[in-house]
């Protein structure tokens, strides 16, 4: 009994492979048609990945500058200096007086002989906060900088990468444009599909109703519209991985040689393998639930004469 289903649902896949074989440029058209918008979400998704594989190894640099009360007494410094140090966010901390701060600005700035004729060194002692590698994401780095705004030896204290924040919001807000982008492009697959599956059961039409004249099921004359609308959707599903692949490919020379202006060896990445499985297996399912619910409709539709 399973036997025989199995090789029922065998012979239909072959059958329907078949037609498909036989068809190439109606077939083609479909699966471009599927693979060019499923591509496009796809690779959205892939960009936004690797802008924020760049973007996690500039937060990896991150730092908080603590802008210390300029009378604070050295003894206070270096209490609060290893009070930091022991917090289980922090990495280490380095001290920069106000006379090294003051020299290197002087050395910097190119206003060295203006600063020396100062009365008193304006510039405050800086503690220069280094968070763990665990805690070096936006999130932990503002819970960082909070805790420590609360220290009353602390005039300022500012996140250097205050940017990488607004980054990753802008990725956040990008993520949710990707899944609307998603759902609007799901269901033009499921038009396509629907209206392909449409026009190959109205050319049937005559055969349909001849095999339920004979006593044919619904499920039996469904099957192989339903296996033609899963393997054009999965066709379509790695055809977009192919085309995500082929432009990530043209890209890599540019992207390499603007990195290694920057001293970095970031390459671009492509999907990978359980995000590849997705995509295929989102193109299969659309095409399976396009073909169900065109095949349902019009086979209710069509009966013997």
């Amino acid at each position: 009994m399973i036997r025989n289903y199995f090789l029922r649902h065998a012979q239909v896949f072959f059958y329907v492979l078949g037609q498909l074989w036989r068809t190439p440029v109606a077939t083609f058209l479909t699966v471009a048609v599927i693979g060019i918008t499923l591509a496009l979400p796809a690779g959205l998704y892939v960009a936004i990945e690797n802008v924020q594989r760049v973007a996690s190894g500039w937060e990896d640099n991150g730092q908080i500058s603590l802008f210390l009360k300029q009378d604070l007494p050295e003894p206070a410094i270096e209490k609060l200096s290893n009070k930091i140090r022991r917090l289980p966010a922090v990495s280490w901390v380095d001290y920069v007086s106000r006379e090294a701060a003051l020299a290197e600005f002087k050395k910097l700035s190119g206003f060295g002989e203006a600063l020396g004729a100062l009365e008193r060194n304006p510039l405050p002692p800086v503690l220069v906060v280094h968070p763990a590698a665990k805690h070096a994401h936006p999130k932990a780095l503002q819970s960082l900088l909070q805790e420590l705004r609360r220290y009353n030896e602390v005039e300022l204290a500012q996140l250097d990468l205050e940017w990488v924040q607004r980054l990753y919001a802008m990725l956040d807000v990008a993520r949710q444009g990707v899944l609307i982008l998603t759902a609007g492009l799901a269901v033009a697959v499921l038009l396509i599909i629907g209206n392909t599956i449409r026009l190959a059961v109205l050319n049937r039409r005559d055969e349909i109703e001849i095999i339920k004249l004979i006593g044919g099921t619904n499920a039996f004359i469904r099957r192989p519209f339903l296996y033609s609308g899963t393997l054009q959707g999965l066709f379509g599903g790695f055809l977009a991985w192919l085309l995500i692949g082929i432009g990530l490919l043209l890209l890599s020379g540019p992207v390499h040689r603007l990195a290694s202006l920057y001293g970095s060896l970031f390459t671009l990445e492509n999907l990978g393998f359980l995000a590849t499985l997705t995509l295929i297996g989102t193109g299969g399912l659309l095409g399976w639930l396009g073909s169900r619910l065109a095949v349902g409709r019009h086979l209710r539709a069509i009966e013997p004469r």
